[in-house]
């Protein structure tokens, strides 16, 4: 990782995808702190990598959960899972996403890759929709970075939640992050509002923690800004 960071300081270029996964942990959880409107809460990741006969399957899931006064009135955690494969290029490619809130129905995503088609089923209905070759999932998009090199000063692709389908456009920087882990030298993705109304997001991946989010901020869409800030990381063995 040390080479992996010392080109990424010195400029963002072409990385081939065996840099980024040559040492990948077999199991990552991370905890983050996260706020929201002046709330508080905390979040768990956990990826976990599996490798048979030569293929590569990833499973994530994370679970939000409220604190303080928030967690008697909302106890039922926010639960978002995605699973699917890496390619031999290196590419996240989701075969299923959900987003769960509490008892709620799930918004669900469905990639059929062979056949081209994302189902999206959103409060018992369903929509099915042509998938592009570089879509992610809400959750899977934090994490495609650990395998996918950062080529330029933008990164296009395309994003569903389970409820929609987006083309997402994001610019590429650098920056020095102050965090509870001390400070992370990181690549920051700033998503480009195209359209009024579109949500403001910034990501930030940790170049020494294998490309790891660290720090998401998203405003939400009645203008509340949740920030979300890493505690602790923890590997299991390598792949």
């Amino acid at each position: 990782m040390k080479l992996l960071s010392a080109f990424l300081l010195c400029g963002l270029s072409y990385f081939a995808p065996a840099i980024f996964a040559a040492d990948i942990p077999a199991r990552v959880d991370i905890s983050y702190s996260i706020t929201s409107g002046g709330l508080e809460g905390e979040v768990n990741d956990t990826l976990e990598i599996k490798q048979r006969s030569g293929s590569r399957s990833y499973a994530i899931s994370s679970a939000s959960r409220a604190k303080g006064l928030l967690a008697l009135t909302q106890p039922d955690p926010v639960m978002r899972d995605s699973e699917g494969t890496i390619t031999a290029q290196g590419s996240m490619r989701p075969s299923r996403f959900s987003d769960q809130h509490g008892k709620k129905l799930p918004k669900v995503a469905i990639f059929d890759w062979s056949k081209k088609l994302l189902t999206l089923q959103h409060k018992g209905r369903e929509e099915q929709k042509t998938l592009p070759a570089d879509a992610q999932d809400r959750l899977s998009l934090l994490y495609s970075f650990m395998f996918s090199p950062l080529s330029g000063k933008v990164v296009n692709l395309h994003e569903t939640d389970g409820k929609r389908l987006e083309l997402v456009r994001y610019a590429v920087g650098k920056e020095t992050l102050d965090t509870p882990m001390g400070k992370l030298e990181t690549i920051v993705l700033t998503k480009q509002k195209g359209n009024d109304g579109e949500r403001d997001k910034k990501i930030w991946l940790a170049i020494d923690h294998h490309m790891l989010p660290v720090r998401i901020l998203a405003t939400e869409k009645i203008g509340i800004v949740t920030d979300q800030m890493v505690t602790k990381i923890s590997y299991a063995d390598n792949l």
